[in-house]
């Protein structure tokens, strides 16, 4: 018997409408979100969009600021470098924990995501790349054991699309070519089970991850 997948709720179809605006630029960094304008564009209530913003607010994309309304969260240096500090300390804390307990089937959908973001890339189809490298970096999750990590990392993962989408506008293939390095040596360092060199390699990306949203920022900043 197939398991009962309940159909997601009008308010999580608006949050993961906004969410995808908020992601891709279309609602910008510090913009105000108008409860009544959304209402009317998506054609649904104000109780609908005032949900949704409320679960945003908790993935950490908008954030509510008392009689004055909603507004996108600033995309600032302050807050990628927290972004991908705190990336780096979840994902080193479970990666040490794949690198130990891995079996096979791991491995087999690490390599399998590797090489449909490698196709993904040849394609040029970012969308998909951007989700797989997603998934690719939730896989490490099975083995993090932990309630509280879990639950924090999914709440970051739209923050981390986000600063994806705006690396890859400033720095086009070339971040995709690091993504695709980055897996190719974090897969070889798990399946040698190196936790050390698994670490290193994480810490490298972040910074490296970070410098390059930081980059786009100041570039987007910059009078044309």
């Amino acid at each position: 018997m197939n398991a009962f997948k309940p159909r997601e709720t009008l308010t999580e179809q608006v949050a993961r409408h906004l969410e995808n605006r908020i992601a891709f630029g279309q609602l910008r960094s510090g913009e105000r979100i108008y409860e009544g304008a959304m209402a009317q564009e998506m054609d649904v209530s104000h109780g609908s969009i005032r949900e949704a913003l409320l679960l945003l607010e908790k993935r950490h994309l908008v954030r509510s600021i008392p009689r004055k309304g909603a507004f996108v969260t600033p995309l600032d240096d302050f807050f990628v470098r927290s972004l991908y500090e705190t990336l780096e300390l979840y994902l080193t804390h479970t990666g040490r924990k794949l690198v130990r307990n891995w079996q096979q089937d791991d491995m087999d959908r690490l390599e399998s995501l590797y090489q449909r973001m490698k196709q993904c890339f040849e394609k040029n189809d970012l969308m998909t790349f951007l989700e797989l490298g997603i998934e690719y970096t939730q896989a490490s999750l099975a083995y993090a054991d932990n309630y509280f990590i879990v639950t924090a990392i999914e709440d970051l993962w739209p923050s981390a699309r986000r600063c994806a989408f705006v690396a890859f506008q400033n720095g086009g293939n070339r971040v995709l070519e690091d993504n695709l390095a980055h897996m190719r040596e974090s897969i070889d360092a798990i399946r040698d089970r190196d936790e050390e060199h698994l670490a290193t390699i994480l810490h490298r990306y972040a910074l490296q991850q970070c410098q390059q949203v930081l980059e786009a920022i100041t570039r987007e900043q910059k009078p044309a």
